[in-house]
């Protein structure tokens, strides 16, 4: 055997050890940022849920427009905690898309109670109300925040699983489907609500 041949032979191999290493850590790293993303999201979305309570004890006060509000808001918090997105099945448009119309409807009912307030000075006034329209305005930046960084986190995940060499690894190996980002599928979400003050 001629040294030419052995190191064709030799670079063949490293050729092939290489290749076959393509997406062996990447995907599964890419994948699991994805997943650490999505629970931020969830813990975002839960922590909004954990101020509804909150919310209900200072609308007591109010009107009963405003309470008939609460009840969407709460009966949409209820379907908003009842549909769950799992690491499991992040690669399920369907399932994205029901949890993103349950939280779209979730915001829509709290924004359309937050900008019936404004006819209440004595509840703009409240310590109580403060307190939550703070905590309300933090975590909806944290949600937005949490959100684009799944995004991105997903968007570098399909990239991986997409691109040679890695896609080899991602579907010979992993079986790797791409994840679905997260988008608000509420028409008209980005509006600023109106509220027919009329209506008591």
């Amino acid at each position: 055997m001629t040294f030419a041949t052995m190191l064709r032979g030799s670079f063949a191999a490293i050729a092939a050890m290489s290749l076959a290493a393509c997406g062996i850590n990447s995907v599964p790293t890419a994948e699991e940022e994805a997943k650490a993303k999505w629970a931020d999201v969830e813990a975002q979305f839960q922590r909004r849920a954990n101020l509804i309570p909150n919310l209900a004890e200072i609308v007591k006060g109010a009107g009963a427009n405003e309470r008939g509000i609460l009840t969407e808001v709460t009966e949409a918090r209820a379907r908003a905690t009842s549909v769950n997105v799992t690491a499991d099945n992040l690669d399920d448009p369907a399932a994205m898309e029901q949890f993103a119309a349950a939280q779209g409807q979730l915001s829509q009912g709290i924004g359309r109670l937050l900008a019936s307030f404004e006819a209440y000075p004595q509840i703009q006034s409240n310590q109580n109300y403060l307190a939550f329209q703070s905590q309300f305005e933090g975590t909806e930046n944290r949600i937005a925040v949490a959100i684009r960084d799944y995004n991105e986190a997903v968007r570098q995940y399909n990239t991986t699983i997409r691109t040679f060499p890695d896609s080899i690894g991602a579907n010979i190996i992993h079986g790797a489907d791409p994840m679905v980002p997260y988008s608000a599928v509420t028409e008209g979400a980005e509006v600023a609500p109106t509220i027919d003050m009329t209506a008591n």
